[in-house]
């Protein structure tokens, strides 16, 4: 069965699913955006689980397009997914690495055996990615993704992201 795809404008600090994505920086020690928001909202453990994984399996950090997970602290849900998006270029084609993110993230979401899980949209900040085309390979991706997944909330955070997600998930 295909996963189903939902979209809801807010904060993804506060919706609740199983798992949280988390558009992390490679370093995994927080920063800002999105990554800033879910370090500050899910409290230390996050954290700490990210500095463990620091200084045992990622001593060089977090690469594109890949993932991994931690606690999910204080947040409203059981996991947070931590992917690393690719800075944007006009220079060198990353779409292949931005549809990692979302597959990666899927892939960790079936181990942990995670049926809900929260994106934002990866790299559409201050990655540059513009907005239209994160939003499409964000939801091909999702669409075509080999899942064990029920549902995926992207989780948009004002309405131009919003409108750019829902006309990729209409086929506009």
């Amino acid at each position: 069965m295909a996963v189903s795809i939902e979209l809801t404008l807010g904060d993804i600090t506060r919706f609740g699913a199983d798992a949280i994505v988390n558009a992390a920086n490679s370093s995994l020690l927080g920063g800002g955006g999105v990554d800033g928001a879910i370090h500050r909202a899910g409290g230390p453990d996050i954290l700490a689980e990210c500095r463990a994984l620091r200084q045992t399996t990622l001593p060089d950090g977090l690469p594109a397009g890949q993932a991994v997970a931690t606690t999910a602290g204080a947040l409203p849900a059981d996991w947070v997914i931590h992917t690393v998006g690719p800075v944007y270029s006009t220079m060198e084609d990353r779409s292949a690495t931005l549809a990692s993110c979302y597959r990666s993230s899927l892939a960790v979401a079936d181990e942990l055996g995670a049926r809900t899980v929260a994106f934002p949209a990866v790299s559409a900040g201050v990655y540059g990615w513009p907005m239209a085309d994160a939003a499409r390979i964000a939801v091909g991706t999702v669409r075509t993704a080999d899942t064990r997944v029920d549902t995926v909330t992207f989780v948009l955070f004002g309405r131009d992201a919003y409108r750019a997600f829902e006309d990729a998930l209409s086929g506009a």
